[in-house]
């Protein structure tokens, strides 16, 4: 892409985003940690871009790509600080995402489309096993993994981490979806 093309690619992600990424509430996020030092204002920044430049390359719903990209993680609680120990379908990767959709829908309703909602709710596929409905909720979901592996710099990370579990099937076939997808670039 050249330079021209990419600045007016990045004016027309902050015309759509400017409302929603000024928001009290959404500035409160940059305040969140997220993967390691990256916050979740940071983190679903990133999405959000390359949610709506593969959905805008495809020819698809870019405007409900990018809002679901910059909503997705919107959870009320910063994950990092709970230390409440849950059963591990109540921790944070398994109800996030339907939290960050009552809080989505709660501030931002006017934003609220089928698209928007099934990326947001769908975006931990394959931690949550219903997969997405539309394709701009599968983009999100890819890039969602994509920013989320930029934090892991070395693929030993993966083999160290997840890889030599042993016999638990879930962690494997997600670690395994995350290592290939952290070498994909879009």
């Amino acid at each position: 892409m050249n330079g021209n093309y990419c600045s007016k690619l990045l004016n027309e992600w902050y015309e759509i985003a400017y409302p929603i990424i000024t928001h009290p509430e959404f500035q409160r996020r940059k305040t969140y940690k997220h993967h390691g030092e990256i916050s979740v204002y940071d983190h679903v920044i990133r999405v959000s871009i390359y949610s709506y430049i593969l959905a805008k390359k495809r020819g698809l719903d870019y405007k409900s790509a990018l809002i679901a990209g910059l909503l997705h993680d919107f959870y009320e609680t910063p994950w990092m600080e709970i230390k409440k120990r849950e059963p591990l379908f109540k921790k944070h990767g398994f109800t996030h995402a339907r939290n960050a959709l009552n809080n989505a829908r709660k501030y931002f309703p006017e934003y609220m489309n089928p698209i928007v909602e099934n990326a947001i709710l769908r975006h931990m596929f394959l931690l949550n096993i219903t997969p997405p409905k539309y394709r701009e909720a599968w983009l999100v979901s890819i890039a969602d993994k994509r920013v989320s592996g930029e934090c892991f710099h070395e693929p030993q990370f993966f083999t160290k981490t997840f890889l030599s579990t042993g016999g638990n099937r879930i962690w494997y076939t997600c670690a395994k979806y995350l290592f290939v997808l952290s070498f994909l670039h879009f």
